[in-house]
């Protein structure tokens, strides 16, 4: 199976393909080396020969079958056909649109606009950035994470920055809040509250710019 590049698979979607997928690809592609089946030989076999249930057969594969637990689980969920959006780009980009679409939903639903707009704003940085909604965020990557979007109330969205080469070395403005994540190693280490269109300025996309520019 080809791993998926890092461009958007398909022009038509709003979003690009998630870079966890070429992992994904990656295992798929050594199951039989790793397991003596291929993935459709393990789907084969769980279905003729496993018990019913997701959570048994995840116990059965790892106990019975010495796979380790990822495999187990990652086997066990595509069994009963669950999981596909993480290995296939298509239904990937289908599975994002309704990520977002269920994130900005009932009454969340007027936020949709700055979300569209801050998606907007990150594809103006730079050709290359890439935007792979997830279940509650939306990740923005050049070659690792460098925002999110992540509605945060009904009335606020969060856009995260990974500004983690700077703590330390410069004074950061107020607007600039900490989210602890640098001590914990997380990518994101400050927010801006976003709560209108006007809260889109400039300020915001030249903090944006040099989370790009950091990722270099």
């Amino acid at each position: 199976m080809p791993i998926v590049p890092k461009s958007r698979i398909a022009s038509r979607s709003t979003y690009d393909v998630h870079p966890s997928l070429a992992m994904v690809q990656s295992s798929i592609a050594k199951l039989k080396e790793k397991s003596g089946r291929t993935l459709d030989e393990w789907m084969a076999f769980i279905k003729k020969e496993g018990p019913p249930t997701e959570e048994q057969r995840r116990d059965w594969l790892k106990k019975t079958h010495g796979l380790g637990t990822n495999y187990s689980w990652w086997l066990a969920e595509r069994s009963v056909g669950k999981g596909w959006e993480d290995d296939d780009p298509e239904a990937y980009l289908k599975a994002a649109a309704q990520y977002v679409d269920d994130m900005f939903a009932g009454g969340k639903a007027g936020l949709r606009p700055i979300h569209d707009a801050l998606v907007a704003l990150g594809r103006s940085v730079a050709a290359d950035v890439r935007v792979c909604p997830c279940k509650t965020i939306v990740p923005l990557f050049r070659n690792h994470v460098i925002a999110q979007i992540k509605p945060s109330t009904r009335t606020q969205i969060d856009l995260g920055l990974a500004l983690g080469p700077l703590v330390g070395k410069k004074k950061l403005p107020a607007r600039l809040i900490d989210t602890g994540g640098f001590a914990k190693k997380d990518r994101i280490t400050h927010r801006i509250e976003i709560t209108s269109l006007a809260d889109i300025d400039e300020e915001v996309k030249r903090w944006l710019k040099t989370a790009y520019e950091l990722d270099a």
